[in-house]
C-alpha cells in the first residue's frame, strides 16, 4: 500500500482537497502503473480495456473498507480504461474513471477568469455537456478559493460528497471535474467543505442554467442550452433601430405568473410557450413595442415576484425549461416585440444553498456587516470590487443578452448601490476611502458593465431604476455618466400621481406638479413608467388612486394616459393598468380581465390605451425628439387657475407638431384659445372623452383652422372645446 494512513483517512472522510493526487492512475519510475479508486458499496473492482473488456490485471485490493481500492498495473494502462464493479450483489457494471481525465480549463481561461475579464464565464463555469476521448459527460466547474473541499453531489453518487472530489485550481480557486455518463436532466449541488471551519455546506450552482422543477428548488439541473434554432434573425438585424432613442418604446410591464392563468386548469399559470403566443396577441393587439418581465430568473421565494434572485443564470423552471424561454423570446421577436428583462445586480438573498457564505467566507458578499446588509430586503449586497464577482455580474448581463436574445436590460435598485449609506442610519455604513457616500466599487462596476454591454450588443439597451437625482445616469462613460441608455423618471412619476390624487376642486393649488418636470427633463433620456411598484403594499391599482366617482375615476385615467403618452420620454405600463384593474396587484393572482365584460369603461380605456400606443408610433413629432428639448414646447403651463396645460410636440421636421391640450378638471371649457407657432388645420387625432373610450363626447367636430390671432406668446391660435377631464391630441397639416 503506498498511501499514509492520514491519507487514506482523509480520503474515506472526504476531507482530501487534492483528489488527483491519489485517485486515478499513478505511474512509478519502474514503468508499472498504481490505480486508485473509491467506489463505496463495490464488492470487486478491475480495470479493463475500454473498447474489448480484457482485464489489464488482477482484481484491485480494497485497502479500507468504506470503500478505498487499490492496484498495480504491470506497465501503463490505455487512455480509454474502464473500471469493471461488481456490488454485493453480484451485478456487474463498467465505469469511466473521472480522475483518468486531464484538466479542462486552458490557462488562458484561467487568467481572465483570474483578472475578472472572462466575459463569457457562463461557458466556463458551471455544468457543461463534453466528450472527451470520446467519452461523453458533464464538465462541472465552481469558484470556491477559500474551500478546503468541493465536491459535485447528485442523484448519480448517492448526494454522498466523498464520491467525486474536485480538481483545484490554487491559482484562482476554481474547482473542476469531468464526470462520464452523467446526462442532461441530473440534478445535483456542490458540497463545501471550508477552510475557515464552517459547517459543510451544499450549495446550488451560481452558474447553473436550470433548476429542479419542483420545491424546494435548492437543486440545480443539468441543462443544455445549444440546440434551439433561432428565428429572430430579421428582428435582431434592425433592433438597433428600434430601440435607438429616436425609435417610439411603448413597454408592457409583466408579470408571467399572474399575467394569465389557464382556465381549464384552475390557477395554473401559463407556460413560456403559451404565454409566448397570448402575450404577442395582446401586446400587437394594444399596440405596444416591447415587454419587459419581471424578474425570470430563478428564485425560491415567489413573492418576492424575482427581485431576490438566486439562479442568475437560470430562467425560473415554473413556467418551463430554458429551450422553452428561448421559445418565449423568439416568438415575440418574430412578431415584432422586444423583450426586456428585470436584472437585479443589487442584492441577493441569504437562502443557505445558494451566495450567502459560498465557500465559508463572505466571497460574493462583503464580510463587513455594515456593507453586506441590506436593511430594507433583508439580503446582501455584492463585493462589486472583487474582480470576480464584478465578473459573475457582468458576464450574467452579457449571457442573457447572448444566450437568450433579451434586447435589454432593466437594472433594479441602482440607487442602492451607488450610495453606502442607502437606507441606513448614521454609524450603520462605512464611508468610501475618500470619506464620502458614494460606492466607488458600485460605481465603476455599472460603468464597466454599460461599455462591455453596449461594446458586445450595440443593439441592446440598458435602463436604470434610480431614484434619486444622481447626474448623467443615461450619458456615456467617455462623458462622465454612468453609461445606460435610458432611466426611469420617478421624479415625474410621483408628482403626476400625487397631483391626481387631489380633488379637481385643489388641482389648481398644485398646478407645478404637472409642469414641474420639464425644469430637467433633458438632464436624462427618461421612460415615464408606470410600474408595478405603483399598485402594490396598500399604494392602490392606478384606478383607485383617481378621485371621484366610476364615471370621473375612468376620465382622471384616460386623460393621465393621454397625457403621459404626449409627453416627452419613452412609456411603461405594468399589466392591468390598460383596463383599469380595480384592484391592487396580487402575484398570487390572475388579473381580473372579467372586468372587461362589465360595462363601457374598461374595455374604452383598453381602446384608448391601444390607440394611444397607435399614434404614438405612427406620429413622428411624438417620438423622434422625445430627449430632445427640440421636440418639445409649452404652449401655455401658467393656467392654474383652470387647471389646463398646453403644449406642443416635433418632429425634426419642425413643420409636423402635435399640440396636446389637457383640462384636469371636470367642468367642459368651450371657446379656450391656444396659440400655435405654426398656421394650418389642427386635426382632432385623439380624444380622451370620446364615447368610444367611455367619455362623454365633448370635442372639436374633427378639427379646427388655426386663426392669425397671436396667442401664449405665439403668433397664430386655435380656438377649442375642452372636454371635462379630457385631454385632446390635434395633429398640424397645412391647409
Amino acid at each position: 500500500m503506498s498511501l499514509t494512513a492520514e491519507a487514506i483517512q482523509s480520503l474515506v472522510t472526504g476531507k482530501h482537497g487534492d483528489p488527483f493526487a491519489v485517485l486515478g492512475p499513478h505511474p512509478s519510475r519502474d514503468g508499472s502503473v498504481t490505480v486508485r479508486a473509491f467506489l463505496p458499496g463495490a464488492a470487486e473492482v478491475a480495470v479493463v480495456v475500454a473498447d474489448g473488456g480484457a482485464v489489464l490485471a488482477p482484481p484491485l485490493k480494497l485497502v479500507h473498507r468504506d470503500g478505498l481500492w487499490e492496484g498495480k498495473l504491470a506497465k501503463r494502462p490505455p487512455a480509454a480504461y474502464r473500471l469493471r464493479v461488481k456490488d454485493g450483489l453480484g451485478h456487474v457494471t463498467e465505469v469511466e474513471d473521472p480522475y483518468r481525465f486531464p484538466p479542462t480549463l486552458s490557462g488562458f481561461d484561467l487568467h481572465l477568469l483570474g483578472e475578472g475579464t472572462h466575459y463569457r464565464v457562463y461557458d466556463k463555469l458551471g455544468a457543461h455537456a463534453a466528450t472527451l476521448d470520446g467519452v461523453d459527460g458533464i464538465i462541472f466547474a465552481v469558484w470556491a478559493p477559500n474551500a478546503k473541499r468541493v465536491s459535485v453531489v447528485g442523484d448519480w453518487n448517492r448526494w454522498d460528497g466523498r464520491i467525486h472530489p474536485m480538481r483545484l485550481h490554487p491559482g484562482n480557486g476554481v474547482w473542476e471535474l469531468f464526470l462520464p455518463g452523467v446526462a442532461e436532466g441530473a440534478r445535483y449541488k456542490f458540497e463545501i467543505l471550508s477552510g475557515s471551519g464552517a459547517p459543510l455546506a451544499l450549495k446550488s450552482d451560481p452558474y447553473a442554467f436550470g433548476f429542479e422543477p419542483d420545491e424546494p428548488r435548492t437543486a440545480s439541473v443539468v441543462e443544455r442550452l445549444d440546440g434551439y434554432a433561432w428565428g429572430d434573425g430579421a428582428w435582431l438585424a434592425e433592433r438597433g433601430r428600434r430601440q435607438a432613442l429616436d425609435a417610439p418604446m411603448s413597454v408592457y410591464e409583466v408579470h408571467l405568473g399572474s399575467w394569465r392563468h389557464v382556465p381549464e386548469e384552475g390557477h395554473r399559470s401559463l407556460d413560456y410557450r403559451h404565454a409566448a403566443e397570448q402575450l404577442a396577441d395582446y401586446v400587437t393587439e394594444l399596440g405596444f413595442t416591447h415587454v419587459e418581465l419581471l424578474p425570470v430568473m430563478e428564485h425560491p421565494f415567489y413573492a418576492s415576484w424575482g427581485y431576490q434572485t438566486l439562479g442568475y443564470y437560470a430562467p425560473t423552471r415554473r413556467f418551463g425549461r430554458p429551450h422553452d424561454f428561448m421559445a418565449f423570446v423568439d416568438h415575440l421577436h418574430q412578431r415584432g416585440i422586444g423583450v426586456l428583462l428585470d436584472w437585479v445586480p443589487a442584492h441577493f438573498p441569504r437562502d443557505p444553498h445558494g451566495l450567502a457564505y459560498f465557500d465559508g467566507t463572505h466571497l460574493y458578499e462583503h464580510a463587513d456587516p455594515r456593507e453586506r446588509e441590506h436593511p430594507d430586503w433583508g439580503t446582501r449586497v455584492f463585493n462589486y470590487g472583487r474582480r470576480e464577482v464584478a465578473n459573475f455580474l457582468i458576464g450574467n448581463a452579457l449571457f442573457w443578452l447572448e444566450r437568450y436574445h433579451a434586447d435589454g436590460l432593466r437594472v433594479d435598485a441602482v440607487a442602492s448601490m451607488i450610495y453606502r449609506d442607502y437606507s441606513r442610519k448614521a454609524g450603520e455604513w462605512v464611508p468610501n476611502v475618500f470619506g464620502g457616500r458614494e460606492n466607488l466599487e458600485a460605481i465603476a462596476f455599472l460603468k464597466r458593465l454599460n461599455e462591455v454591454v453596449y461594446g458586445t450588443h450595440p443593439g441592446a439597451v440598458t435602463v436604470a431604476e434610480e431614484s434619486t437625482a444622481w447626474p448623467m445616469v443615461s450619458r456615456p462613460v467617455h462623458l462622465g455618466g454612468l453609461g445606460f441608455g435610458l432611466k426611469w423618471n420617478m421624479g415625474w412619476m410621483h408628482d403626476v400621481l400625487e397631483y391626481l390624487r387631489h380633488e379637481p376642486v385643489h388641482r389648481k393649488h398644485h398646478h407645478n406638479q404637472l409642469t414641474f418636470g420639464m425644469l430637467y427633463a433633458w438632464s436624462e433620456n427618461f421612460v415615464l413608467p408606470l410600474s408595478h411598484d405603483e399598485v402594490v403594499h396598500g399604494k392602490a391599482s392606478l384606478l383607485a388612486k383617481m378621485p371621484g366617482d366610476d364615471w370621473q375615476r375612468f376620465a382622471n385615467l384616460r386623460l393621465l394616459y393621454a397625457f403621459m403618452w404626449a409627453y416627452p420620454g419613452k412609456k411603461l405600463l405594468f399589466m392591468g393598468g390598460e383596463f383599469g384593474q380595480s384592484a391592487e396587484w396580487n402575484h398570487d393572482q390572475s388579473l381580473d380581465w372579467h372586468l372587461l365584460g362589465m360595462g363601457p369603461y374598461h374595455r374604452g380605456l383598453q381602446r384608448l390605451v391601444a390607440d394611444l400606443n397607435r399614434l404614438y408610433r405612427a406620429e413622428p413629432s411624438l417620438h423622434q425628439q422625445d430627449c430632445e428639448p427640440a421636440g418639445f414646447a409649452w404652449m401655455d403651463c401658467s393656467d392654474a387657475q383652470q387647471s389646463v396645460v398646453a403644449f406642443a410636440r416635433f418632429a425634426r421636421d419642425q413643420g409636423r407638431l402635435t399640440l396636446c391640450v389637457c383640462n384636469f378638471t371636470p367642468v367642459p371649457r368651450h371657446g379656450y384659445r391656444v396659440g400655435v407657432p405654426l398656421p394650418g388645420l389642427y386635426r382632432e387625432a385623439l380624444n380622451s372623452d370620446s364615447g368610444f373610450y367611455g367619455g362623454s363626447d365633448v370635442g372639436n367636430g374633427g378639427g379646427v383652422h388655426s386663426d392669425p390671432q397671436p396667442w401664449h406668446g405665439q403668433p397664430h391660435s386655435v380656438l377649442l372645446s375642452l372636454p371635462p377631464l379630457g385631454a385632446v391630441w390635434l395633429t398640424r397639416t397645412d391647409g
